[in-house]
């Protein structure tokens, strides 16, 4: 078994919980992530706002990728048609 195959095995039931808490508390993520651009964006009075809105969406989408919200079983990461899109902050 190669190195990367033996840390893959290893890590794989790290990745199922992480996998599971972000299932779990998602919501709660996400109203963090939206509080914290908040607060960022005041701070900066506004001068990184699309800076800030981009990176919000990303870290969404990693978190949504981590909880397999939008799996497919394509293996393309498009969601399912009946999945409802995110608005803007």
């Amino acid at each position: 078994m190669g190195l990367l195959n033996n840390l893959k095995a290893k890590l794989s039931p790290a990745k199922d919980k992480v996998s599971g808490l972000a299932q779990q508390h998602g919501d709660t993520i996400s109203h963090g992530l939206d509080k914290a651009a908040k607060v960022v964006d005041e701070k900066t009075k506004g001068k990184y706002s699309d800076r800030i809105r981009t990176g919000t969406g990303k870290a969404k989408g990693a978190m949504d990728r981590l909880a397999h919200k939008g799996d497919t079983g394509a293996g393309d990461g498009t969601p399912p048609p009946d999945t409802p899109t995110r608005p803007a902050p």
